[in-house]
């Protein structure tokens, strides 16, 4: 069937852009340099731990209970460390910093394969194209420095839309922004969730990137998977 579609919206993370080393592993990096010994393992560990609380306490970068999403962060650095061993508060101060403004860089992602290839063609073929990301205010920044942003009419994160999916209204407001009715939509990304049953909750179309031998997850129709981002192509050019 024609899939009369005028809007993609895409996920970010692990579908266009990836990290190009475990969070460990750039902490203790950045450590190192302020002279700081700390296991990488160790410090991927603490992250995840507080990572998964901060989220739990403060959900969506602390919208509505106060917090910035650049003190969202400092936070959730400085505790990674302090669980980690490191005690020295001025130390922690610098390191959190310095990683907040290293993960607006490309030094710290990168693009996923057939992602910017993808985006060029789908631009080519006249859809008009959005983000759609649970994260904070330095995607725009991010983007640019990939390359990628300039494949965009919006960039709309959860900071930003003041919703994190899985919430149908940051993909309302996606689709204001977009101009196009949820049948005249898709939304691309590789989380089962937040992007593929929360876009089709929305009354969009939705592809989910899920790389072979990642098999695991509930079942979705073959025509909705996408092995890697060249297939997203051939679905919707039919």
């Amino acid at each position: 069937a024609m899939l009369r579609l005028r809007l993609l919206t895409w996920d970010v993370k692990d579908t266009l852009l990836r990290l190009r080393q475990p969070v460990g592993q750039s902490y203790a990096a950045e450590a190192r340099a302020h002279g700081l010994q700390v296991q990488p393992e160790a410090l991927g560990r603490s992250f995840r731990e507080v990572y998964g609380a901060q989220s739990r306490h403060f959900p969506n970068y602390g919208h509505g209970q106060g917090l910035s999403s650049r003190q969202w962060w400092l936070d959730v650095v400085k505790q990674s460390f302090r669980l980690s061993g490191v005690q020295d508060e001025a130390a922690l101060t610098k390191l959190a910093e310095k990683l907040y403004r290293d993960y607006c860089s490309s030094d710290n992602w990168e693009v996923l394969p057939g992602a910017a290839e993808t985006l060029s063609r789908c631009r080519e073929l006249g859809f008009r194209m959005g983000v759609v990301s649970n994260f904070d205010s330095r995607l725009e920044v991010i983007l640019s420095q990939c390359n990628l942003r300039h494949h965009f009419e919006f960039v709309l994160t959860s900071e930003g839309a003041g919703f994190a999916k899985p919430d149908g209204r940051i993909f309302e407001q996606a689709l204001r922004l977009g101009r196009a009715r949820p049948e005249q939509a898709a939304h691309i990304g590789d989380d089962y969730s937040r992007d593929y049953r929360a876009a089709r909750a929305a009354g969009m179309h939705s592809f989910l990137l899920r790389a072979a031998g990642q098999g695991e997850g509930p079942e979705v129709p073959p025509e909705h998977v996408l092995p890697t981002l060249s297939h997203l192509l051939a679905r919707i050019e039919k």
